[in-house]
């Protein structure tokens, strides 16, 4: 949990710097508390003339000494304090992300990118103002208002210390009566947010999608719709967060009232001195900031705790595969690959997405899986790369179950071209070679070459440092494809599975790739998801499924004898693809 073990962590690590900076600051605030009573000593021996000008010159000095002494610790306190609340920001969005990375598929199923954006920015946020402001605040006004105290009690007159203090009482009890509902409406903020955030990226991802279907319109209106609820909550807060100010002021306004007049009384006859008058009413506006600053504090630390009680509900979540029964660790695989009975269902469903699943793949060979859409080819690859957890006793590779496989030994022995070619706004060489700096010019080349994809990029004006924008915005579907097929290449792994990554190319190009795949295949496990039959119909064995099932298995030639359903799906593509021949040649 943030609050026990990772805050704690931060802090062990940052205590000396902590001490320095606490002592810093401690230091400056004492410091300051002395001003008044050495201006009240002033004033005093002005007035009854008991002082010669070394005595003034020297009580001046030492206000000027104290000044920038003060000025010193100030920029001590600020290095060490406020420095390690960036520090602790950035520590806890490492481990944030650390954490966002170790959690399995399920988890964000069921999230949305703006939701962790918002924890990534806001909360962090709230925490590091938590650790600066308000820690600076609330040590600082705890030791000036207790050596204010201290001076107004025992060296000015205790009487007008209370009466001074009663109206504060009454502002200090209204602040924390006001904490749980300000923590409460900066969680409904954050929450807007989040919304707002999620709306904003998602329309931006989606834009094309949105011109194409003409609904600017509506996306402008969801847009303003969630604005407009993060305005309503954004000003509810500060209704509420503007309660304290003004309550502390017209407290402390009637305190000044008060003791001008009380004190004035007193001076009149002999109670306390002119300089002590002084020096009381400096110590009350000594007061009157930290504990306005009450407000500040209670207001930064009740964000910064529902902060934390979210980063605790995200930490507390943890994934459902783990490696500690792995006992299988930095191995290169063969490739051979078997299934055992296997049934799955995902998170939360009550259908199977897979019944009764036995397949034995051989090293070097080829297994191709054709069907519907839902039909279960993509859960089951899935389900390899340890993305979901199984039951033991169901998925072997060289003879190990892969739950006895460490998770990074596992997916770095398999190269996997997933259906969405997800591409990163940075250059195609760093998307081929995955920001991995073991891999050279030339294994980029090779690789590209081979998912024929090279000539494409030899043609762009900066070759393979062209960036290619969110998502690879500026490339074709089909370029995509063929950047992320040569991703999977240049691993040079053990296993190569291609999940239908050859849809949004040519019939040409495909044939290219496809005969280049075959060089690669020789010597390793291949796995191909195809709906095209022309991609597939070179494999090994074809497994036709349908809602989960194993419908039919075979080679291409078996299973056109057999007159199933790979006939018939062969033929209406035959036939599609006649038609289409057709359409070209007339065009021609």
């Amino acid at each position: 949990m943030v609050k026990k073990w990772i805050l704690g962590e931060f802090v062990k690590k940052n205590i000396v710097k902590y001490l320095i900076g606490i002592a810093a600051l401690i230091a400056t605030s004492l410091l300051q508390t002395s001003i008044p009573q050495l201006q009240g000593n002033i004033i005093d021996k002005l007035r009854e003339r008991t002082a010669d000008q070394k005595q003034i010159t020297f009580l001046v000095l030492l206000m000027v000494g104290i000044a920038l002494t003060v000025f010193l610790l100030k920029f001590t306190w600020r290095y060490f304090l406020m420095g390690r609340a960036r520090d602790l920001e950035c520590f806890l969005r490492a481990k944030l992300f650390a954490h966002f990375q170790s959690l399995d598929t399920k988890f964000y199923n069921n999230r949305k990118t703006g939701e962790l954006m918002a924890y990534a920015i806001n909360d962090l946020g709230a925490v590091r103002r938590a650790f600066a402001f308000g820690l600076v605040f609330l040590i600082d006004g705890v030791v000036i208002n207790l050596a204010s105290l201290v001076v107004m009690v025992k060296i000015i007159n205790p009487i007008l210390t209370v009466i001074a203090l009663c109206p504060v009482i009454l502002s200090v009890f209204l602040l924390f009566k006001l904490r749980s509902k300000i923590r409460d409406k900066f969680t409904e903020v954050q929450e807007a947010f989040a919304d707002i955030s999620e709306k904003t990226q998602e329309n931006i991802s989606g834009i094309r999608v949105v011109k194409a279907y003409v609904q600017e319109k509506y996306e402008i209106e969801k847009l303003q719709k969630a604005s407009d609820r993060r305005t309503k909550v954004q000003l509810d807060y500060v209704k509420l967060s503007g309660l304290l100010g003004p309550s502390v002021q017209i407290c402390f306004g009637v305190s000044f009232t008060l003791v001008l007049i009380i004190g004035s009384n007193f001076v009149s006859k002999g109670v306390i001195t002119l300089g002590n008058f002084v020096s009381f009413n400096m110590y009350l506006a000594m007061l009157t900031r930290p504990i306005t600053h009450i407000g500040k504090i209670v207001e930064v630390w009740q964000n910064a705790l529902a902060s934390i009680k979210r980063l605790d509900d995200i930490f507390e979540k943890k994934s459902e595969i783990t490696d500690e029964d792995s006992k299988v660790q930095n191995i290169k695989f063969k490739g051979n690959i078997e299934i055992r009975n296997l049934s799955f269902k995902y998170p939360g469903s009550k259908k199977y997405a897979l019944k009764n699943i036995d397949i034995k793949l051989e090293s070097g060979k080829t297994l191709a899986l054709i069907g519907r859409t839902g039909s279960g080819k993509t859960t089951l690859v899935n389900l390899l790369l340890k993305l979901y957890k199984t039951e033991r006793n169901k998925i072997f590779i060289d003879g190990i179950d892969i739950n006895d496989i460490d998770t990074a030994t596992l997916r770095e022995n398999i190269g996997c071209v997933p259906q969405d070619n997800f591409l990163f706004s940075t250059t195609i060489k760093q998307n081929v070679a995955f920001f991995n700096k073991e891999f050279n010019d030339d294994q980029v080349i090779n690789a590209t070459k081979m998912s024929g994809v090279y000539d494409d990029i030899a043609e762009f004006p900066d070759g393979f440092n062209t960036v290619i924008g969110e998502r690879g915005i500026t490339l074709s579907g089909g370029q995509k494809q063929r950047v992320s097929i040569a991703r999977a290449f240049i691993k040079d792994p053990s296993i190569l599975i291609l999940d239908d990554c050859l849809s949004a190319v040519d019939t040409r190009t495909e044939e290219k790739i496809l005969n280049n795949i075959k060089n690669i295949l020789k010597d390793r496990t291949g796995i191909i998801i195809a709906h095209r039959i022309s991609t597939i119909k070179h494999a090994d064995e074809i497994i036709v499924l349908d809602d989960g099932e194993i419908i039919e298995r075979g080679t291409h030639e078996e299973l056109l004898k057999h007159r199933g359903s790979y006939y018939k799906l062969y033929n209406a593509q035959l036939a599609e693809s006649s038609l289409q021949q057709e359409e070209e040649d007339a065009a021609v």
